[in-house]
């Protein structure tokens, strides 16, 4: 009886997790907005985001719509179809869109409020040769599908062949590395500065949440297919929830506990010197 709620919960739980995460992108522009600066946060982090949910909406969206693709992953799943559900489509379609208006503001000029000049505002050439290396990946595996002659199949071929499907996994994969690396930028940035001023930890309680939501919504899934060859057929999504969830847990530390209070002692301190320097100049005046 209990079982019959589960596709309910299932959706349920996809669609809170879509709201979660979908809310985990917005506190950070709006913070740099209202500060007309991205000083404090690093390019890194929004330029690998860009690469890694344009790799995660293509494969989510073949994953669900390709009827060869969920052919060949059924081959290989026990007839099950992929776990991708409609609300990780939507989410990625909209991660993906805010990932290009974050990117947008670390671009000179275009935003008015911004300043016209941002020193320090490129990736890092680790950061780019990874992105070379991934799309270096994708293109190798591209070249092993088409020289299959199998590549199409749907049948018992497709188990132990060079198929279609691969590249979508290769696509997917990206945005595991992605995921796994994009954070520790910042979280170095945060490290050097000691302080995480600019960095807004409100998007990471969603974020937090999101990754929660996510694992829960694959883990009804596999006990509705009764299979938990799910988990390894949606790898991405598994290692996504579990990866977020561990660098929001670095992030609060930084954030609530080695760095706490740092901008109120950096503005005090800045005080302290202004005034340091006007009783100078007034001492100074009086001598003379």
């Amino acid at each position: 009886m209990a079982f019959q709620f589960l596709p309910f919960f299932s959706e349920l739980t996809g669609w809170v997790y879509f709201v979660c995460w979908s809310l985990s992108f917005y506190p950070q522009p709006w913070l740099s907005y209202t500060r007309g600066t991205t000083s404090g946060t690093t390019i890194d982090f929004p330029f690998l985001n860009n690469i890694g949910f344009t790799a995660y909406l293509v494969s989510n969206l073949l994953f669900y719509y390709s009827p060869l693709i969920r052919a060949q992953y059924a081959a290989r799943n026990h007839g099950l179809p992929p776990t991708v559900q409609f609300n990780d489509v939507a989410f990625a379609a909209h991660a993906w869109l805010l990932c290009v208006l974050i990117t947008s503001q670390y671009i000179p000029g275009l935003w008015p409020k911004f300043p016209r000049t941002l020193s320090g505002r490129k990736p890092s050439r680790v950061i780019l040769g990874v992105s070379l290396g991934c799309f270096v990946g994708v293109g190798a595996i591209i070249l092993l599908v088409l020289s299959s002659p199998h590549r199409n199949s749907t049948g018992p071929e497709a188990t132990h062949s060079w198929v279609w499907l691969d590249v979508v996994y290769a696509v997917s994969y990206v945005k595991l590395i992605v995921t796994l690396i994009k954070y520790a930028p910042q979280a170095i940035e945060n490290y050097r500065n000691k302080s995480t001023e600019g960095w807004s930890i409100y998007g990471f309680w969603c974020d937090f949440g999101g990754g929660v939501l996510s694992i829960a919504q694959l883990v009804i899934d596999c006990i509705i297919q009764g299979d938990w060859s799910g988990l390894t057929g949606n790898s991405v999504k598994l290692l996504l929830g579990n990866v977020s969830i561990v660098y929001d847990i670095i992030f609060f530390a930084q954030h609530y506990w080695l760095y706490w209070g740092a901008e109120k002692r950096k503005e005090e301190e800045g005080e302290a010197l202004l005034r340091d320097g006007r009783g100078d100049e007034e001492r100074g005046r009086g001598r003379n």
